[in-house]
């Protein structure tokens, strides 16, 4: 299962989200469109992935995770292959979509909430182990660099669309919903034995109800809010570098093979920061370390956008790499602690409407800034100030108290409805 996970987000870490920095740089060469075109088109995906998320995780607890990969495999590798023909601000635009939405399908959220349901005691690691495909993909990322100076960038990407296809659909066959469906238990531990008790009268064994939470009980929660917007805070510096760390690394001068090597050494360390905080967070508060990883994001922020040497540069790939690896997989862990594994695609998929802001308004930010003014200064010390504001949501994500609601609201059957309680349960 975490092999399985771990496999998929190298390619689509390869070939789609390490990658795409350096696709810009040649389709900005090639056709001279502005960076807010690019920007755009990042966002439209995030948009995509936000709206989508909530149907995304009601289709993963309901049809399984094998399903949505095999799907969005088949979307990422046909949107690769019509990439290689792009050859206008539309097609790019269209093209871009049908990689994104697949690559939603089959990424991130799909094998979290997979690896959820199959851990529980080492969730932490297991998360991080299966993340750290992502960073693979990372530290590979020169050979698609190298493809592009040697091939061209168009049989780049068919190549890429290939692949992806070819690799994708076998690993899906490994990729199980529950233990249960197979006879399996969670974190492979025998069957444990339930306390039972007599029902009254002498009928049948009575099984404790489940605790986890319902879809309407977390988005009641505070704490649901608290994390999703501490995440949001989180990829609005992500999403920024994603789109305009290269071309903001070559604006002070560096090459793209340089920048290609800062992206290796980031991505290299956090490698070490998905495993290293996956061991930490089944033993430490997942999240003080969540609000320290938000610290190190904003430090790094400002390491990148104030250089005025190659060290500073160095030191913001150790900080980002580090922060940005271990947080990742805790705060998908910690989401499960506090909410359990019933809905968790569901839960995961509300969440990604408010997520979905942040990703989208970091690279516009960032772009359309640095179209008005000539560099990324302005833009990513926004970024860094409203980054910042996570570390509170972050500080304040308690473990959520089961809500209830006043007599009214448990009362009138038609105020649960509205606010979702019943029709997402």
């Amino acid at each position: 299962m975490v092999a399985g996970g771990f496999l998929i987000q190298t390619v689509l870490g390869l070939f789609m989200f390490h990658a795409f920095g350096f696709y810009v740089e040649r389709l900005e060469e090639e056709f001279k469109w502005s960076k807010t075109t690019f920007s755009l088109a990042f966002a439209m995906t995030r948009i995509e992935s936000g709206v989508l998320g909530p149907i995304q995780g009601w289709a993963i607890d309901r049809f399984g995770p094998r399903i949505m990969i095999r799907l969005g495999i088949a979307s990422t590798g046909l949107g690769f292959v019509l990439f290689s023909f792009v050859d206008s601000v539309t097609t790019f635009f269209l093209t871009y979509f049908l990689i994104a939405i697949g690559a939603s399908m089959a990424g991130f959220v799909t094998l979290v909430v997979a690896v959820v349901n199959w851990f529980e005691r080492k969730r932490s690691l297991a998360l991080g182990l299966m993340s750290a495909g992502f960073s693979v993909g990372g530290l590979l990322v020169f050979l698609v660099v190298l493809a592009m100076d040697e091939f061209g960038w168009r049989a780049t990407s068919l190549v890429a669309g290939v692949v992806i296809f070819v690799v994708g659909q076998v690993v899906a066959t490994f990729i199980h919903h529950r233990p249960e469906d197979r006879g399996e238990t969670i974190d492979g531990e025998p069957m444990p034995v339930a306390p039972a008790r007599p029902a009254s009268g002498g009928g049948p064994v009575v099984i404790p109800a489940n605790e986890d939470f319902t879809t309407g009980e977390a988005l009641r929660s505070p704490t649901f809010w608290f994390i999703s917007i501490g995440h949001g805070a989180a990829v609005l510096i992500i999403g920024a570098f994603m789109v305009h760390l290269v071309l903001h690394l070559e604006n002070l001068g560096y090459s793209a093979f340089i920048s290609s090597l800062i992206v290796l050494m980031m991505t290299a360390f956090q490698l070490v920061g998905q495993i290293g905080g996956g061991y930490l967070g089944d033993r430490l508060n997942k999240r003080v370390m969540l609000a320290g990883c938000m610290v190190g994001h904003v430090v790094a922020l400002l390491l990148v956008t104030y250089a005025v040497g190659f060290w500073m540069i160095a030191l913001f790939a150790v900080i980002n790499g580090i922060v940005w690896g271990t947080r990742g997989p805790m705060q998908q862990a910690l989401r499960a602690d506090y909410f359990g594994r019933r809905d968790f695609g569901k839960i995961m998929g509300f969440s990604s409407l408010i997520v979905m802001f942040g990703m989208m308004s970091g690279p516009i930010i960032a772009g359309a800034m640095a179209d008005a003014f000539g560099d990324y200064e302005r833009g990513f010390t926004v970024l860094a100030v409203i980054a910042g504001l996570g570390t509170i949501f972050f500080a304040m994500a308690g473990p959520p108290s089961r809500p209830t609601g006043p007599m009214w609201y448990r009362r009138w059957r038609i105020v649960r409805r509205l606010t979702l309680q019943e029709r997402l349960a």
